[in-house]
């Protein structure tokens, strides 16, 4: 009977100390996962802010206009915060313009740095084994380069502390001035196979814009444009001293195609 006594309590104890080890652990692993869900957030929005970095990079894309670097911030990257259908409904993104320089244009490079930053909303545990996750956040900051009839490219870079500067203002679009068939006509009207070149080229001094002539049978041509952007005045002065317009197919304005040149009446394509 004593022995019964004895083992009774041994095993009471026993079922005691395995409640508090089983109690112990079971608490154990609740907070090592509460743990796991705290920082789950805040690895989402890095996530999250990876992805819409590249979907930026994406969005850039290939570049086949010239434009200087603020007037693609300006134009190409909304700054408002928005909605992001991923990882959660509610999360957050909002693109900061820190820096931009240089231009598309020729052989020349034009930087633009961004900072995304996220926020995602704390979520509930849904299931079994899902324990959710408190409200998280990231920032995370990016260098865009972007070169003309190339894909743009990016990398991380370290975040700068302090506020967003302004946001950039986008400058006017390259085009042949509103006054160019003016402008083309009077040097058509007085030029000589010989003055022709640097007449026009005079009369049209800006950098992005192309000039190309010749003289063909009599007439002397005269194209004046923005190749990058599809924009052209091809003027012709007949033997007769008629200044005329010819019409061309625009496709042929196109990358790879004749372009804005003399080609467009001399050799139109076939």
């Amino acid at each position: 009977m004593d022995g019964e006594r004895v083992t009774g309590r041994r095993a009471s104890r026993s079922g005691r100390r395995w409640t508090r080890v089983t109690a112990g652990v079971a608490v154990a692993v609740a907070s090592t996962l509460a743990g796991c869900g705290d920082h789950r957030g805040d690895v989402l929005a890095e996530d999250a802010a990876t992805a819409d970095a590249k979907s930026l990079n994406e969005a850039l894309g290939d570049r086949s206009r010239p434009r200087d670097a603020a007037s693609i911030a300006a134009t190409e990257i909304p700054v408002e915060a928005r909605p992001l259908a991923e990882p959660e409904a509610g999360s957050t993104v909002r693109r900061e313009v820190l820096a931009w320089s240089g231009r598309v244009f020729g052989d020349e490079l034009a930087t633009i740095d961004v900072r995304f930053v996220v926020s995602v909303p704390q979520r509930s545990a849904r299931a079994f084994g899902d324990t959710g996750h408190t409200a998280g956040s990231a920032t995370r900051c990016y260098r865009y380069e972007l070169r003309l009839y190339r894909s743009t490219s990016y990398r991380e870079i370290d975040c700068p502390s302090g506020a967003a500067p302004p946001p950039p203002s986008a400058a006017p679009v390259p085009k042949v001035p509103d006054d160019g068939r003016t402008r083309l006509t009077a040097v058509l009207r007085t030029a000589t196979p010989e003055t022709l070149a640097g007449a026009v080229r005079a009369a049209f001094p800006q950098e992005w814009i192309t000039v190309d002539t010749t003289t063909h049978e009599g007439a002397l041509v005269a194209a004046v444009g923005v190749p990058a952007e599809r924009d052209c005045l091809l003027l012709v002065r007949t033997p007769a001293g008629k200044i005329e317009e010819p019409g061309y197919d625009r496709i042929w304005l196109e990358p790879g195609e004749t372009g804005c040149r003399t080609g467009l009446y001399v050799a139109p394509p076939r």
